[in-house]
This record gives structure tokens, sequence and C-alpha cells, in this order.
């Protein structure tokens, strides 16, 4: 009888091929990669744009070469994300790394500039999706309408929040979700207490 190669391989020696793919999953590297190919970007014309060759950025996205603060920063101008972004893949003891994110663990996004304050819920950004834990500030509006080739559904914890989606206009609260796929999109949180929500994003964008 013939056995498919994984299940070939003695448990231990399949344990810990399974530890590697997880430990794997959370690096740079891996984060960088899947942010490359969400955005339909190849390892050419990503390197052609941060002046590097293939092979450098193969090897960063395989963690075999370390980039520097600088190459950091052009990256993440690139890939359109913040440079927290790329940092922090260490703060979970090696058990919860690619499986828990605690409270005060949560990678932050963005400057919080327009009054919105995201962080990461998601372990890494390696799946066909992210979640974000977003908090819309008491007075808070974005700055101008967006639009992403994405699918978003968005669920309100706690406050309110208005939202523009293509031509229509809701106001959602409390227990309410909602969903857009590509068209454009807008919110504003005119309200005097903050608006908390859950957001999934595919494919992950941050």
């Amino acid at each position: 009888m013939k056995f498919d190669a994984d299940f070939s391989q003695p448990t231990e020696s399949r344990h810990r091929m399974h530890q590697t793919d997880v430990s794997r999953a959370q690096t740079l590297g891996a984060d960088l990669r899947a942010l490359r190919k969400a955005r339909g970007l190849t390892l050419a014309e990503l390197a052609d744009s941060l002046g590097r060759s293939v092979g450098w950025l193969s090897q960063v996205e395989r963690d075999l070469s370390e980039p520097s603060i600088s190459d950091l920063r052009l990256i993440a101008e690139q890939l359109g994300v913040p440079m927290s972004l790329l940092f922090g893949h260490a703060s979970a003891p090696a058990n919860e790394q690619g499986y828990v994110v605690r409270a005060g663990a949560r990678r932050p996004m963005g400057s919080g500039e327009e009054g919105l304050i995201e962080e990461l819920l998601s372990p890494d950004l390696t799946d066909d999706f992210e979640v974000i834990h977003s908090t819309f500030r008491p007075g808070s509006r974005m700055q101008s309408p967006a639009q992403r080739p994405t699918q978003e559904v968005g669920y309100i914890i706690s406050g309110r929040l208005e939202l523009s989606i293509g031509n229509r206009r809701f106001s959602v609260g409390p227990g309410d979700s909602f969903r857009f796929r590509g068209e454009p999109y807008s919110w504003a949180n005119p309200h005097d207490t903050p608006c908390v929500a859950i957001w999934v994003i595919a494919p992950p964008v941050y």
C-alpha cells in the first residue's frame, strides 16, 4: 500500500513539520508575502519598485535575510501599510504564536489621525481574510471616501456609526452588522461616545 508523503512520516516527524509550518506562518516574511500577493504584485514588480533584486526580496519573504529599518519603511510605503504593522511578531509566547492574540499584544495599524484606532485581531496576515478591532472616536470622520477590491463585514459592539456605501446611507448601532463589496464607502461618528466595531476584510489589506 502506498501512503501519502505527509502520513508516511513518523508521528514525531510530522509534529516537528507542523511546528515549523506554524512558526513560519507568523513571520515577517510570511506577512510581506501575503500583503504582496493581496495587491497582485509579483516579486519582480515589488523588487523593482524598491530598487532591490528579486533574489533579495525572495530571501526576505523566506526569512533568510533581515531588512533594515530603511528597507521596512520603503516596503511599507510600497504596500500602503504603516510600519507598525511590520513589527510585533515576537510578542506572543512561542506556544501561542499563530493561534492566540492577547488583548494587550494586538498589533496597531495606522496613525489614528482620522480618529480611528485599529488593531489586528488575527494572529498574522497569512489567511484569506483579516480581523480588525476598530475604535471610532467621538466626532471622528473619514477624510475622503475609499474604494478597494475587498469584501468587508463589520459588526458594531458599542456606540453608533454613520456609513455611506455607494450612494446609500446607514446609521448602525450595537448588534448591527453590515457588508460592502468593492463599493466606495466612508464613515463618520458625529456622536458623543466612541464606536467600537469588529471588521473582517478579505483579502487582507493591512
